[in-house]
């Protein structure tokens, strides 16, 4: 299946300046995310909504600031506890800019540019643009998990070489392998005799069916990933279903970073495996094969045998 790559980005008109969390010892405001690109991602949702190891993104930047007074960040800014610490330090107004320059968060006074102090974040905080972003995100979280938390059934016939989470009425069959942390949701069933590896986070009420292999990816809410079929390094929307044997490749031939076009341009992802950006609703027919770093918007939908080359825009 072949599309045009001419389209336009669509973008959810911006929200009004929202409390997050209020209490004597801490207060929380997100301001409209600046500067993204997140299609096919969250055209009718706040970006603060994306699952991220088992949470939302919203969650951890709560987290992260948490014991921050007056504290204020973009939706779309992802910022490390440490950096925000170095806010807390400050007496005075600060703002935090990458190190890029960009603004990502401010402290002490509702109105940035009466910040008249400003530190640089260390590179690990930075402006989410793109929607492969989150892949990085979600590693980065999924990876420094130590302790499990099993509160679903798993399987003694499964083997497990890492950490992971399981929720409450999930199912982890015979012959499920794991390497590395994953994060599994609520109501799930996993297997028999699926692959699942590296850094990934699955949703509530996914199911994950014979033989697949998951790999290094993010799986939306109620999201089916079809017998004998390969997701890796990617970030499926929620309730998509994936026919039987649908593959994402995530390699390039020549081994280069994959570039992915956004607004007529082509920006490098800086990611050198990279799968596919998989909106809401969307489904595959059987044996749909899906070439590295496209992107499916929401409701796509793909005939059996059908080969994916280009972005499908509509």
């Amino acid at each position: 299946m072949q599309s045009s790559h001419k389209h336009k980005q669509m973008r959810l008109p911006q929200q009004s300046i929202t409390p997050l969390a209020s209490n004597q010892f801490f207060t929380m405001t997100i301001h409209p995310a600046k500067e993204t690109a997140f299609w096919p991602l969250h055209q009718d949702s706040p970006v603060g909504s994306q699952l991220i190891a088992g949470r939302t993104l919203l969650d951890f930047q709560q987290q992260q600031a948490k014991g921050i007074e007056n504290a204020h960040q973009l939706e779309n800014a992802w910022i490390t506890s440490e950096d925000w610490q170095m806010l807390a330090a400050s007496i005075e107004p600060i703002a935090l800019k990458s190190t890029s320059g960009t603004l990502l968060a401010w402290a002490g006074n509702p109105d940035p540019k009466s910040c008249n102090n400003e530190v640089t974040a260390s590179e690990s905080s930075f402006l989410i643009r793109y929607p492969w972003e989150f892949i990085q995100i979600n590693e980065d979280i999924v990876t420094s998990i130590t302790e499990p938390d099993h509160k679903g059934e798993v399987s003694p016939a499964a083997h497990i070489d890492g950490v992971i989470h399981v929720g409450e009425g999930s199912n982890i069959l015979p012959g499920v392998v794991i390497e590395g942390n994953i994060m599994i949701g609520k109501n799930c069933k996993i297997g028999p005799n699926c692959y699942l590896r590296g850094s990934t986070t699955i949703g509530d009420d996914c199911h994950i069916g014979q033989a697949v292999e998951i790999k290094n990816s993010i799986i939306g809410h109620g999201s089916s990933v079809g017998h004998l079929s390969y997701v890796g390094d990617s970030v499926i929307g929620n309730k998509v279903n994936f026919g039987a044997g649908t593959i994402t490749s995530n390699l390039r031939h020549d081994g280069t970073n994959h570039r992915s076009l956004v607004c007529d341009s082509l920006i490098d992802t800086g990611r050198r495996k990279f799968g596919a950006i998989v909106g809401d609703g969307s489904h595959t027919g059987i044996l749909t094969a899906i070439y590295p770093g496209r992107k499916l918007c929401p409701n796509a939908i793909t005939h059996p045998n059908d080969t994916v080359r280009t972005d499908i825009l509509e």
